[in-house]
């Protein structure tokens, strides 16, 4: 081979991949945030998992980004590992997609398909126009890519080191290795498929071979995923490793299949009798069809095995089972009173977590060192965010139901209770990162400035724990005190900022230090605001 044939073909190869990608980033950003939205709505249903994987998949043409996304849901919590499996599997169907637009010959159009890329790309007067023309540009890459290979990899017929791999690969675990090696080095399953077709299309490789190459090119596509779960928490660790177990039973279970039914690839060949890069795509799009149908009812075992191969700590217990609603289970089997008093008991329960969690973070404003402290505080910080999200989908469920005037109003101040309290968790959040501030640039605050902020602190405290009791017992009683305390806060706020400013004067104070003392008594007359709109939430209707 003459090394303007290896140019040719390496060339080739560089201008195909930059053609994947340049199709896959014109196909985001032409669908915007719409793809993460359609995962953000993945639900319990495997079915529908499964067909969003697919869906998002075809349209950014990279089961590695959707992992990579989904990786990021679960690590964020919007997802979890039932619904992240589904979308896994998806998305190895969705992958196979490249390689049956490639079985197409379009070489000899790929001229004009570029040019009309090039032209909306660069002249088109809507971001759209260019988006669609980054794509139509990229798809020309793709077809000039693989002509410029299949044009250079000719003559390697005749090359006594390529004969001699070519013969290694005529066994299986060699073909599948080394499909897992190529395609781990490209990180792409598509694109190694794609090689792989070329190749058998110059009669370089056989059917049999390519069959064994495009199984050990799906376990290595999980190569991107593994690396971007490095950074995951251990449920971002854990979908990585249910991509990977999936794709090493279905390794296991394909070759079982065409080892007992050999019958299975000749039936696939008589699909395409003389085209083998359509055999190749045929092959890789019913493998993973196959795989899926088979697989699918299991896919809570392989969660399972996953959880069993990084297990959870005692802390992700204890967040587990309390990242899940208890009374608003089945709301759609309630009578519209039952479960507008099930709701208020789930967001009094997201309340006293609220509350508590502020409390925490106080207690690590004033011992920074507390390390088992800090990580409860963004434990149930998460929960909050949770049972948040959680929450308000559960009141729009309920607003569907037939409901007097009376509980719309209540149900639409269960939504800005639930708000309020999300808020006091952001702001215990905060109070926790002061802390840290505080500890790892030494900052200093006067005995005098940590006592105010103890008295402050409490009487917040207090004002919510009022606020609370106005709000759930509808004691309106209560809310002239609720009312004064609040008002002593901001009283309180006044005062310690003015005695701030006169140790600021005095040099007195550490200049850092006395940043956070300002900013965490914003936070807190803030907290006691959010207390006061939890008591007067229902305060419009109980004369009703």
């Amino acid at each position: 081979m003459s090394i303007e044939e290896i140019l040719s073909m390496t060339g080739g190869i560089g201008l195909f991949l930059y053609g994947m990608t340049v199709m896959s980033t014109g196909l985001k950003n032409a669908a915007g945030d719409r793809l993460r939205v359609i995962l953000e709505k993945v639900t319990g249903s495997r079915v529908m998992s499964v067909m969003i994987g697919i869906l998002v998949t075809i349209l950014i043409q990279s089961s590695s980004a959707t992992d990579m996304m989904v990786i990021g849901f679960v690590n964020s919590g919007l997802m979890n590992l039932f619904q992240a499996v589904g979308v896994i599997m998806g998305a190895n169907i969705g992958t196979t997609v490249t390689a049956q637009i490639t079985a197409f010959n379009l070489t000899a159009f790929a001229p004009l398909i570029l040019f009309i890329g090039a032209v909306m790309a660069l002249f088109g007067k809507k971001p759209i126009l260019r988006h669609i023309g980054s794509v139509i540009l990229g798809f020309g890459m793709l077809f000039v890519g693989v002509g410029m290979i299949k044009a250079a990899i000719g003559s390697l017929a005749d090359e006594p080191a390529f004969i001699a791999l070519l013969t290694a690969l005529d066994h299986p675990a060699a073909a599948v290795l080394f499909g897992v090696g190529f395609t781990a080095l490209l990180q792409s399953s598509s694109s190694s498929t794609v090689i792989f077709q070329a190749f058998a299309m110059q009669g370089l490789l056989s059917y049999h071979q390519c069959v064994y190459l495009v199984i050990g090119a799906a376990i290595g596509s999980v190569t991107p995923n593994l690396l971007a779960s490095l950074t995951a928490d251990r449920n971002g660790k854990r979908t990585a490793i249910l991509n990977l177990l999936f794709n090493l039973l279905r390794a296991a279970i394909l070759i079982t299949v065409i080892n007992v039914f050999p019958a299975v690839l000749k039936g696939i060949q008589s699909l395409s009798p003389d085209d083998i890069g359509r055999q190749i795509a045929n092959t890789h799009t019913l493998f993973a069809i196959f795989a899926v149908l088979v697989m699918l009812p299991f896919s809570d075992k392989i969660v399972a095995l996953a959880m069993l191969i990084l297990p959870p700590l005692p802390s992700e217990k204890r967040a587990m089972e309390s990242r899940k609603l208890i009374y608003l289970n089945n709301v759609e089997r309630m009578v519209p009173a039952v479960a507008l008093r099930q709701a208020m008991l789930e967001v009094n329960r997201m309340g006293l977590l609220a509350r508590d969690n502020l409390a925490d973070a106080l207690k690590y404003f004033f011992n920074p060192t507390d390390a088992a402290l800090r990580e409860k505080i963004v434990e149930t910080e998460e929960t909050i965010d949770f049972l948040n999200h959680a929450i308000e989908d559960k009141l729009v469920e309920l607003r569907s139901m037939q409901l007097s005037d009376r509980d719309v109003f209540r149900l639409s101040r269960m939504v800005l209770v639930v708000a309020n309290f999300e808020r006091i968790g952001d702001h215990a959040e905060n109070i926790m990162e002061f802390a840290d501030r505080m500890r790892e640039e030494k900052a200093v605050i006067s005995e005098k400035a940590l006592d105010e902020l103890r008295a402050m602190g409490d009487a917040v405290l207090e004002t919510i724990d009022v606020s609370r009791r106005v709000y759930e017992g509808e004691r309106f009683d209560l809310l002239p005190q609720a009312e004064a305390l609040e008002q002593k806060v901001d009283d309180m706020q006044e005062k310690y900022m003015q005695n701030h400013v006169e140790r600021l004067m005095g040099d007195t104070c550490d200049p850092l230090g006395g940043v956070i003392f300002t900013d965490l008594c914003t936070d807190l007359e803030r907290c006691s605001d959010q207390g006061i709109n939890i008591a007067t939430a229902l305060i419009d209707h109980r004369d009703k």
